[in-house]
């Protein structure tokens, strides 16, 4: 930094400094500046700082070329530009964590309503029309139809992908239409509640499934975990007053089919450069290709016509909301939860995954009123309590394989 420099008179030219040593072009000597001396009447003044931004006839010439006096150009310091540092003041980085603390509440309000939601429409469907099969297939297609008309219109940016992506998607689609036609078999059969309590034990299957197939070990609090859950979800089934196996064998299968679907996603999708949203929109429409074969082949279309003529004939125009209301609502509830996993951690995700199932056991009770033991609220308290002690036992798992 140097302040303002004002020159009067100097005592020397550019050709003393070159006086005393031979400089040629062939072989350059380094030349000792001589002292320079100023007169009397120079002024060195300190109001403003200045900014070197040129200097001339510094240059090592001949001794016989001419060239000007010296000169050095500067500006004050109020006229340079800002240095641009990226440093978050305290306020700043207060204000940072206050926005995305806001952000990653509205993400679990709108996770758990939409996921009330689509229960509530989706046990409505399939108590008056019970087709699970055709249901999750409508599901599938009404969420796939609403990503392409959003990408087609520039809502959202398409993901670029390619055929290596599709083939590691695969096996995530399979297990994820398994998992999702399991869910809705069972709460086609049982109350919706009693699914959930039966899905909260899905942490066991995660543990079973990766120490025996991927040769994971984990922490011994996660294992005493399990004995909370497996024993509230024997309980509560065990005391379920409308009990049916077909249900039972359908949140378990589910279960394990999700358990499955996020080990084939976690070990196939490292590096892949695809957003949450469209993360879930591809897997939709893969996962909607899988099911509509087997849809078909299961229930067919003769039975689905026959049905909803039936259940058209007994809810009337309303039906054919419930229908349109299930599947819009589970893709945007998928939609959210994979848009979430973007912005928060595993544990944090697994947390906000036990509430939001306890939001669903208590809104789906209420509104159908379902018919609930004191005995079998203690099984769903216990099992529920079990999987929030897996998510925190699994902290330290989770932070290691980081």
């Amino acid at each position: 930094m140097i302040s303002s420099v004002r020159l009067r008179n100097p005592t020397f030219t550019s050709a003393q400094f070159f006086s005393t040593q031979k400089c040629s072009l062939g072989k350059v000597e380094y030349c000792s500046l001589p002292n320079i001396q100023y007169p009397k009447q120079s002024m060195l003044c300190f109001h403003k700082p200045l900014h070197i931004s040129s200097a001339e006839s510094f240059a090592l010439v001949a001794k016989t070329q001419k060239r000007d006096s010296p000169r050095c150009e500067a500006y004050e310091a109020d006229r340079s530009r800002p240095i641009e540092i990226n440093i978050d003041l305290p306020d700043q980085q207060a204000r940072k964590e206050t926005a995305q603390t806001l952000r990653i509440s509205v993400y679990f309000a709108s996770w758990w309503a939409l996921n009330v939601v689509f229960n509530i429409y989706n046990k409505k469907v399939l108590n008056v029309f019970p087709f699970p099969w055709l249901t999750s297939t409508l599901s599938l297609a009404t969420g796939s139809l609403m990503m392409l008309i959003s990408w087609a219109v520039g809502i959202a940016e398409a993901p670029k992908t390619d055929m290596d992506f599709w083939k590691t998607l695969f096996p995530v689609a399979v297990a994820h239409s398994i998992g999702h036609v399991a869910a809705t078999v069972s709460m086609a059969n049982v109350a919706v509640s009693f699914t959930h309590i039966i899905k909260s034990g899905e942490p066991a299957f995660s543990v079973l499934v990766s120490r025996l197939f991927l040769g994971e070990t984990f922490p011994t609090s996660v294992y005493l975990s399990l004995l909370p859950i497996i024993g509230g979800c024997a309980l509560a089934a065990v005391t379920e007053i409308n009990f049916n196996m077909i249900g039972f064998m359908g949140a378990m299968i589910s279960n394990l089919a999700f358990v499955f679907r996020n080990i084939f996603s976690k070990k196939g999708m490292k590096g892949k450069s695809v957003s949450g949203m469209n993360y879930y929109a591809c897997l939709s429409m893969l996962s909607l290709l899988i099911l509509i074969p087997f849809a078909i082949a299961v229930e067919g279309p003769q039975a689905w016509a026959a049905g909803w003529k039936t259940a058209l004939a007994q809810i009337g125009p309303n039906f054919v909301w419930w229908v349109a209301a299930q599947s819009i609502f589970y893709h945007l509830y998928n939609q959210v939860s994979y848009m979430s996993l973007d912005q928060i951690s595993p544990l944090t995700f697994s947390i906000g995954n036990t509430m939001k199932r306890i939001s669903v056991i208590v809104s789906s009770i209420i509104i159908f009123r379902t018919p609930i033991q004191p005995v079998n609220c203690l099984g769903a308290a216990i099992a529920i309590f079990g999987t929030f002690l897996y998510s925190q036992g699994n902290k330290g798992n989770n932070s290691s394989k980081k």
